[in-house]
């Protein structure tokens, strides 16, 4: 018997068997990854159209389905132009506390407690951060923003007006994630997109008029593989309607 050429093929042997082991750990996990996101929710036509069109999502599906109402929403005062200096700077990283950021600027911004930061809007190289307001403490309205704005690594001014919302009835179940970014992937998002960010909120068209509505929509953040701006996307939860940029 040729012993060298019996080794030749046992260690080609184990390689292989390596490969094929390899290939079926690195699969397994990324089924798991894509289970723990929401994918194997997504129905066949969009898991396949987003192979086809390069599309990736990096970020969880919400599996959440909530009945909410429109709701109306009003300014208390006039939102000023320039932006107002605050009499004490705060520290910017203080934006990711909010517990934090609420106390350190509730003397001179009493509603900053109903606010939560949007990390995909008017945030980071532009020296400012935008917030919406809050309806029930949990979703945010995404035409009205309070910017916070730092230089130094300080937050040192803002721009904002306070604002009602109130509950307008009609209240509806919410059209799930899924099927939203379904409708996205297979009829309007390009090739290439990066799905960044899936956020339930309100947003409505405004008019001339003291009173605005907004009604629930998933708003999803994307990113053109040849760019790194952001798009936004606003899915109607009623109807499922798209509003595209």
């Amino acid at each position: 018997m040729d012993w060298g050429r019996a080794k030749n093929v046992l260690i080609y042997a184990f390689l292989l068997l390596n490969l094929v082991l390899g290939y079926q750990l690195w699969s397994d996990v990324r089924e798991q990854q894509g289970a723990s996101l929401g994918f194997d929710s997504l129905s066949e036509s969009t898991q396949r159209a987003m192979e086809e069109k390069n599309i990736q999502v990096l970020t969880s599906v919400p599996a959440d389905t909530p009945s909410l109402p429109k709701i109306s929403y009003r300014y208390t005062h006039e939102i000023p132009e320039a932006p107002i200096p605050l009499a004490a700077p705060a520290d910017s990283k203080l934006i990711f506390a909010p517990g934090d950021l609420s106390a350190a600027l509730r003397s001179e911004i009493p509603e900053i407690g109903d606010y939560s930061y949007d990390a995909f809007s008017g945030s980071g190289g532009d020296g400012s951060f935008t917030l919406h307001p809050l309806f029930e403490q949990r979703w945010p309205l995404f035409n009205s923003s309070l910017e916070l704005f730092y230089t130094d690594q300080k937050i040192n001014a803002y721009r904002g007006a306070p604002v009602e919302i109130q509950d307008a009835g009609g209240e509806t179940e919410v059209l799930p994630a899924q099927k939203a970014l379904g409708t996205l992937v297979e009829n309007y998002l390009p090739e290439g997109t990066i799905v960044k960010d899936i956020v339930l909120g309100f947003y409505g068209q405004t008019f001339d008029s003291e009173t605005q509505v907004a009604a629930p929509v998933w708003r999803f953040t994307v990113e053109n593989g040849e760019s790194s701006a952001y798009s936004v996307y606003y899915v109607q939860g009623a109807s499922g309607d798209v509003i595209s940029p």
